[in-house]
């Protein structure tokens, strides 16, 4: 079986929840079959080249042109296709998956998200023609809708929403059009099924390679690690160029930080992640720490007494919470934050919606040995069972060898 791989942005490095859950699915798709990834590159973006033992047959690479060019916003804000799709347009990448798709034969694509909408219709036109999985990692419509509610600035909320309401006009119409769709979680499913209930969805989750996170491979890497960390730590793991990871950390550190400081005049808060902003930068002091980007998040995880995901927007599901069960770590989250996660509230990870209740979980866990080794067990064993992307892999390749073998026609094109 041969798969085109079609992600809006670099296979590698896997330093994003969206690049490492694209990279585990393509590798684990590799498996079995011949990959082709063809990705996305910005202008200005180091390239990187993924592990030689990813197995994927080739990478090929589109420029995605300028994000955001006058000709992007104008069209986005008087048109009908939302700027995030024009964002991922250009003719010079058009140009060059047309050669792909003229080059090679491809019994299915796997098409990464709302946002390359755009180029369906050359997907669908391809000899063959190939059989499409469209993954959602998100519901983007539903992102853009959260991040107006809680914006403050009237303008921002002004184009957000007009944006929003774009953008599920198109993900409504991707689900007319392909026929089969994968999602992060049942919640996701269901939320996609009440629009369309027709539709054929399947959840994929987000996962871990939990063999990266035993207690063995933690001590390794801890003993490895230039990094230590004597203090008791409560840890946030997330990129600092996504706007619900910026939300996420500046309202823990007003709202429930100040109160953690008090109550444990020893504990420090460290952040973790690329590219923070001037704003996410300002928080540093002597107790909140920056690490900008890490090779390796691990020694972080093990030096860690719990970690927190004070999460206010986005959707999708966190892979810092099952990156942080993995390792052992207990978790403090909003239900937000842990939404479409199997998880339940004491027993895998501790529920906290407001500052004060963030607090109370943080010394609960910080005062109670029993607790943590509790959590830390159970949320464990969840994602081993559950959230390991071996079991994944397993059930998205079954998703491409079924679409092969029934070989279904599609319905035809409109409103793209």
């Amino acid at each position: 079986m041969k798969v085109l791989y079609f992600a809006p942005h670099q296979v590698w490095p896997a330093n994003t929840g969206a690049r490492l859950r694209d990279y585990q699915l393509a590798r684990h798709l590799a498996l079995c079959s011949s990959v082709t990834f063809l990705e996305m590159h910005r202008r200005g973006e180091a390239q990187s080249v993924p592990p030689v033992d990813s197995g994927l047959s080739r990478v090929v690479t589109l420029d995605k042109g300028r994000a955001y060019s006058l000709f992007k916003i104008v069209y986005g804000m008087v048109g009908p296709t939302p700027i995030t799709v024009w964002n991922c347009w250009s003719t010079r990448s058009a140009s060059k998956l047309a050669d792909v798709l003229r080059s090679d034969r491809f019994d299915t694509v796997q098409m990464e998200g709302i946002y390359l909408v755009k180029y369906l219709p050359m997907l669908r036109a391809a000899p063959g023609p190939p059989a499409i999985v469209v993954d959602w990692h998100n519901i983007e419509s539903e992102v853009m809708f959260r991040y107006a509610n809680l914006t403050e600035s009237w303008s921002k909320r002004i184009v957000a929403i007009r944006t929003a309401k774009l953008i599920q006009r198109a993900e409504n119409q991707l689900l007319d059009i392909c026929t089969t769709h994968t999602v992060a979680s049942e919640r996701e499913r269901q939320e996609l099924l009440a629009r369309r209930p027709r539709a054929n969805i399947a959840v994929i989750p987000n996962g871990v390679d939990t063999s990266s996170y035993t207690p063995e491979a933690m001590s390794k890497v801890s003993r490895q690690s230039a990094f230590a960390q004597s203090k008791p730590t409560i840890l946030f793991v997330g990129s600092m160029d996504y706007h619900a990871n910026v939300d996420a950390v500046t309202w823990f550190s007003r709202a429930a930080w100040p109160q953690i400081a008090r109550n444990h005049p020893d504990m420090h808060f460290m952040i973790v992640g690329r590219d923070p902003p001037p704003l996410v930068r300002a928080l540093a002091s002597d107790r909140i720490h920056l690490t900008g980007t890490v090779d390796d998040v691990r020694p972080f995880y093990a030096s860690a007494l719990a970690v927190v995901a004070p999460i206010r927007s986005g959707s999708g599901t966190r892979i810092k919470i099952l990156e942080a069960m993995a390792a052992g770590v207990p978790v403090v989250s909003t239900r937000l934050g842990a939404e479409g996660l199997a998880v339940e509230d004491g027993v895998h990870l501790l529920l906290a919606d407001d500052g004060p209740e963030i607090a109370l979980a943080v010394t609960r866990l910080a005062s109670s040995f029993e607790t943590r080794i509790q959590l830390s067990r159970a949320g464990r064993a969840l994602v081993c069972r559950t959230y390991d992307w071996t079991t994944i892999g397993e059930q998205l390749y079954r998703i491409h060898a079924d679409l092969v073998r029934s070989r279904t026609p599609s319905p035809s094109l409109k409103g793209f």
